[in-house]
């Protein structure tokens, strides 16, 4: 018996298929009937197909089986597979698997007859060893077989005569997210039909699943694949179904349907995308037995403006195909820039030309149309001056961020585009690396992207990575054009920079990359580390990043529960005999080895390489992992050894709450109480809270007073107004609620809003609501209040404690702090409501008003006697005196008001307020009546009554 096994790049030619459906039904009805696969083999062909005695000349697949486990976006894949030899004769089988280039293979096992075969992951050896008969290698093609991200797996065996082959192979990866979508993807092409073939996909994502999909299969290159133009149902045979956190995807096609969909047994690739709920917050952080992975990947965030320079190959190479779907790519990519982007392009050959002399234009319809003239009539002539083509854009780049008044939080780019080897200049790839990180000096990112068989893509992709970008290459196919733009949507929407993630110190250790340049519209930063002190009840999460005009920090406080509750290895079918699965464990080791991987290829020092290669190596050898540094070797089980069983993966519904752990910030363990929330914040008591209960606090007098509002629900009250002088307006609306029983109010209301308003420097507003806070300052940004955050810009700070206040200062000069009241099991006269409070009023001017702004540059004098009789002024060290006399009076801009005596709770009834009390919705206490407080809608500005503005 002769075995081999490989890895290769290479795509096998597909053997020949019989041309009918007769044979196809025929093979379903026999497998169908009876299916002891040995009795099956020997039976007799039917004289009236012949044609199937071309079967007898490779043995045939009569199961092909794969099942997935997605738990958090790493995956678990199964693939099983099972050939019968029928003839007369030993006969070599293949058994070839397409996986993706990301992923890492984990175990290996084959069955021949009676005779089971394992694989062992083991270091590679520096040099082969000559007596190593049973490993062949095919020699490695640079590019057939990466265009799409796939490698191949081969395994190649003889059957003897009348027996059966089986293979399992196990790989994992962490799914990428791009374009707003994780994309899970399964080659199907076992290259001849299938007996029984079946594809089932779990997903487990307590995060939620959302946009759950399945496309047509994708099979580029062959045609007549059974997709109809513009076809966008699941392939035939596809049950979907999923609850909010599991899905359920399984592919099951008959041999008549496979037939249908492609005759040679190549069916394409199946594919499952999806996305999770998600929000602007710290990301998702889950924690599983000593380790932890962090996804973020914040949403409704305004784009950064771009600095692009796009270097195009327009040499000789270039001609026919692959210039004329660039061009077409670019069309697009230019008609999508914003117009608050910078561009220019540089096509290269032999010779480099510049398209707008050093500088940058800005995105406007002559200068697009200018553009797409110039891409137009660029020819393909010359030799690849690779090196020649980046020190110009890099220049152009770095003059152009030099010498203008760009934007602070802009992105800097370069989309670099070539198919070949540099031919013309520096051609030496070290030089060329060596150039361009010296030209580009950590200012901006390059992009590369390769096309065709002839690219060096070990330089391209050494270039992207040395310089923060990314790289990706295709075949120059038919989809090239789409694979350019979509490449390009992945990186023109760039939405922070800068980003930073901080754990302290004295709690994590070994935690993956966490600082990153740019985050792009609909990607995902993944950071996993281990856990030092696993006796701690949480873990500090900070994340610092710039968004346009903003800065932003999100802070949270995650709670880690008892390791008896993040157990999942209690969820059926996680074990796979080898100890502990840990899922957010092998993220965590996959995440550091691609990073090691990732060191060691942009490394110019051999002893660091070395050094790099064996902790890559001792960490895939650990968590048996087939990396560039470890190879799989087939070993003979024992002669009484079982034949190899799936191992699949799937998760239960039974208990997952608690075995799995997705925390979010809000879901701590009862008695946690976070920091910031114990520090209570030194406001004034001037305030409108409750029901609501209005306070207003004169210090100069030593004594504060009180008034309710009993307005309607929807009603909307401005509670500052000084729009003409400071430019800041806010305005509060209420929503109503039953009153308590045996109350005297008919209904309650509370403020269920809080909108403020400021027209200087710049004009911006904030919406308050208990779940959320949107900033708009000609951005939108959405903020939710159950995550501690900070966003500045130039003339706002808005500071979020989670789940409990919000503290709005404007100009250093004027500060609001918004009380969150959640109820978890509210009565039914209680709602989620807001309390507002004025912290610093010293920017706001002496004419500002409404409710309570009317009182901030006033004072107010408390009379010793009644209404009716002698008025005397109250010293300050004679009111204590008076709080026994039911009824006193103040005298506000000469209007006497009667007012009694008493208590108010404020600051979520932390502190008692004592107060003189105006009846009467506040009558002759405030200027006008209530009604004159009402506003229009929550942006009215207007700053007298009976006037209405907007801002």
């Amino acid at each position: 018996m002769i075995l081999w096994l490989c890895l290769c790049w290479g795509f096998s030619p597909s053997a020949g298929q019989p041309d009918s459906e007769l044979m196809a039904r025929y093979l379903e009805e026999q497998l169908l009937a009876d299916y002891s696969i040995v009795e099956q083999v020997a039976r007799r062909v039917p004289r009236q197909a012949k044609f199937l005695q071309r079967l007898e000349t490779r043995p045939r697949m009569s199961e092909f089986h794969v099942r997935s486990t997605i738990i958090s976006r790493y995956a678990f894949t199964t693939v099983s597979c099972t050939m019968v030899n029928s003839g007369s004769e030993a006969r070599e089988a293949v058994f070839e698997m397409q996986i993706p280039a990301a992923a890492f293979i984990s175990n290996f096992t084959m069955s021949i007859g009676n005779k089971t075969y394992y694989g062992e992951v083991t270091g590679k050896e520096k040099k082969n060893r000559s007596d190593d008969k049973e490993r062949h290698k095919k020699p490695p093609s640079p590019t057939e077989g990466r265009e799409n991200g796939y490698e191949t797996f081969k395994a190649s065996v003889f059957i003897p005569r009348k027996m059966q082959a089986r293979f399992i192979l196990h790989y994992e990866e962490l799914l990428q997210r791009r374009l707003g979508k994780y994309e899970y993807t399964v080659s199907i092409r076992p290259q001849q039909l299938v007996g029984r073939l079946r594809v089932e996909v779990n997903i487990l994502e307590n995060s939620g699943i959302v946009s759950l999909e399945v496309p047509p299969l994708r099979n580029s290159k062959q045609k007549g694949n059974g997709k109809a133009e513009g076809d966008v149902s699941p392939p035939p045979s596809t049950v979907i179904g999923h609850t909010k956190t599991l899905a359920k995807v399984t592919f099951n096609p008959s041999v008549v349907e496979q037939t249908r969909i492609a005759r040679n047994g190549i069916l394409g690739d199946f594919i499952i995308r999806y996305d999770v709920n998600r929000e602007l917050s710290v990301g998702d952080v889950q924690i599983l037995n000593g380790y932890f992975v962090h996804y973020f990947a914040p949403t409704d965030l305004p784009p950064l403006p771009k600095n692009v320079v796009f270097v195009l190959d327009s040499s000789a190479s270039m001609v026919g195909t692959k210039l004329r779907q660039t061009k077409e790519a670019l069309f697009t990519i230019l008609q999508d820039l914003r117009p608050e982007d910078h561009f220019n392009i540089i096509g290269f050959s032999n010779r480099i030309k510049v398209w707008q002399q050093d500088r940058l234009v800005p995105v406007t319809p002559n200068n697009i149309r200018d553009a797409k003239k110039y891409i137009h009539n660029m020819s393909p002539t010359g030799g690849t001056n690779i090196n020649g083509a980046l020190q110009t854009g890099a220049k152009l780049l770095n003059d152009y961020i030099a010498q203008n008044d760009i934007d602070a939080r802009s992105v800097s780019l370069i989309i670099f585009l070539t198919d070949g080897r540099p031919t013309v200049g520096e051609t030496q790839p070290s030089k060329i690396l060596s150039n361009t990180k010296d030209a580009i000096r950590d200012k901006f990112c390059l992009f590369t992207i390769g096309i065709g068989n002839d690219v060096d893509h070990k330089l391209l992709e050494r270039m992207a990575l040395e310089n923060c970008g990314m790289t990706r290459l295709f075949q120059e196919d038919e989809d090239a054009a789409s694979h350019l733009k979509g490449f390009y949507d992945e990186i023109g929407t760039p939405l922070l920079s800068d980003i930073r993630v901080d754990y302290p110190e004295e709690d994590v250790e070994q935690v993956t990359q966490n600082f990153f340049p740019n985050y792009f519209n609909g990607s995902e930063i993944i950071i996993a580390g281990k856990l030092i002190n696993r006796t701690s009840d949480k873990l500090h999460v900070e994340v610092t990043a710039s968004n346009s005009k903003k800065y932003i920090l999100l802070k949270t406080d995650v709670a880690i529960d008892l390791p008896s509750r993040n157990d999942i290895r209690g969820v059926p079918g996680l074990e796979d005999g080898k100890g502990d699965n840990n899922y957010i464990e092998r993220a965590w080791s996959y995440l550091t080895i691609k990073e090691l991987l990732n060191s060691r290829l942009k490394s110019d020092d051999s002893q660091e390489k070395d050094n790099l290669m064996e902790k890559a190596k001792s960490m895939a050898l650990a968590y048996n992992f087939v990396t560039p540094f470890t190879v799989l070797k087939m070993k003979e089980a024992g002669l009484h050894s079982e034949p190899p069983q799936e191992e699949f993966i799937s998760p239960s519904t039974d208990g997952i709450g608690e075995k799995v752990q997705s925390l979010q910030g809000h879901k701590a363990p009862p008695g946690l109480r976070r920091e910031q929330d114990k520090q209570r914040i030194k406001i004034s008591k001037t305030s409108a809270d409750g029901d609501p209960h209005f306070v207003i606090d004169f210090p100069a007098s030593k004594f504060s007073v009180c008034f309710n509002i009993d307005g309607e629900p929807g009603d909307i009250l401005r509670l500052v107004s000084d729009h003409k002088e400071s430019g800041v307006t806010v305005n509060g609306q209420l929503i109503g609620a039953p009153a308590p029983p045996n109350g005297h109010k008919k209904h309650r209301t509370y403020f269920s809003t809080i909108t403020i308003l400021s027209n200087k420097p710049e004009r911006s507003y904030l919406e308050i609501t208990p779940r959320r806070v949107i900033l708009d300052d000609g951005e939108r940004l959405v903020l939710s209040c159950g995550r501690s955050a900070v966003v500045r810009s130039r003339s706002l700070e808005v500071s979020i404690s989670a789940y409990s206040n919000i503290t709005v200062t404007i100009r250093d000069s004027i500060s609001f702090v918004i009380l969150i009241h959640h109820y978890k099991k509210p009565a039914p006269y209680q709602r989620n409501h807001l309390g507002f409070y004025i912290s610093n009023s010293k920017g706001l001017s002496s004419d500002s008003h409404g409710l309570l702004g009317q009182f901030l540059n006033h004072e107010v004098k408390l009379l010793q006697e009644s209404l009716n009789t002698h008025h005397r002024e109250v010293g300050q060290n004679q009111t204590e005196a008076l709080k026994a006399n039911p009824t006193n009076t103040l005298k506000v801009k000469g209007r006497l008001v009667p007012v009694v005596w008493k208590q108010r709770r404020i600051y979520n009834g932390q502190q008692e307020v004592d107060c003189w009390f105006a009846k009467n919705n506040a009558d002759k206490l405030i200027d006008g009546s209530y009604k004159d407080y009402l506003a229009s809608h929550p942006f009215d500005t207007g700053t007298s009554f009976g006037t209405i503005n907007s801002l």
